[in-house]
């Protein structure tokens, strides 16, 4: 084989390398446009999401509705199913019509005590002693009754006292940590507890801590139920239960 010849033919085997080559490029390329270019299912925003909104919330509300998009234009994090959005928050509002994304949800760990707020809920820090709050025993997530004793009138022997609020959670509570040191703490020394209330309660809540005595009870996890509304005074208490002679005798003042 000649010099020239063997050039030839090393030339035609190197063309036919870069043919084979850009035939493959070009081939891929098409088959990436024509995937680009079809359709998908994608779930959207049906209403406006805003901040705070739950997972759980977007299904049940009809929040959500599917739509086809071209394959290009499906923005990342996409969700194919409401199940993906179950156990998060919206940390992002999210405008009726855009795609709803993972990217703008997040845990209710990742939120904090925020996630659990929304529409009236309020969130309280409470200070008191560890008698008072529970110390020890409360934990987050648990629902509280609130019982107060308070002045009536100018008598400063005349108390009144009955359950102030019902079902209240708790969103943080003043319990030891790892380290020996509470969770939350006054600033003056205190425990303290974090309490959601609505934005009226916080006002009974409010006025119990000023002006009464008062304590948190805990009720019970599962099927609590709540025993008819009453107001208890020293003469109900000492009266309650008695019948005839014992009733009369109190009533006289222990005289009879």
């Amino acid at each position: 084989m000649t010099y020239r010849l063997r050039n030839v033919l090393v030339a035609v085997a190197l063309a036919l390398v870069a043919a084979l080559l850009t035939s493959f490029y070009v081939t891929n390329y098409q088959r990436n446009v024509t995937r680009d270019e079809t359709n998908v299912e994608v779930f959207v925003a049906k209403n406006d999401i805003p901040v705070g909104t739950s997972g759980a919330d977007l299904a049940r509300k009809g929040l959500l509705e599917k739509s086809e998009i071209v394959r290009r234009t499906v923005v990342p994090g996409a969700i194919s199913s409401p199940d993906q959005l179950a156990e998060l928050v919206a940390v992002q509002p999210v405008y009726a019509g855009e795609q709803v994304s993972t990217r703008r949800f997040a845990t209710p760990a990742e939120r904090g005590v925020r996630a659990q707020l929304k529409g009236t809920m309020r969130a309280i820090q409470v200070p008191g002693d560890s008698h008072q709050l529970l110390s020890g025993t409360l934990r987050a997530g648990d629902r509280i009754d609130i019982v107060a004793s308070i002045k009536l009138g100018q008598d400063e022997s005349a108390f009144a006292t009955r359950i102030v609020l019902r079902d209240i959670e708790v969103l943080k509570a003043a319990v030891g940590g790892g380290d020996g040191t509470p969770k939350l703490a006054a600033t003056d020394g205190d425990l303290s507890v974090l309490l959601a209330v609505t934005d009226t309660q916080v006002q009974k809540l409010f006025h119990v801590l000023k002006h009464g005595e008062w304590s948190f009870e805990l009720r019970p996890p599962l099927k609590s139920n709540d025993s008819p509304e009453a107001v208890a005074y020293a003469g109900s208490i000492l009266t309650d239960g008695l019948r005839g002679a014992q009733l009369e005798r109190i009533q006289s003042g222990g005289t009879r």
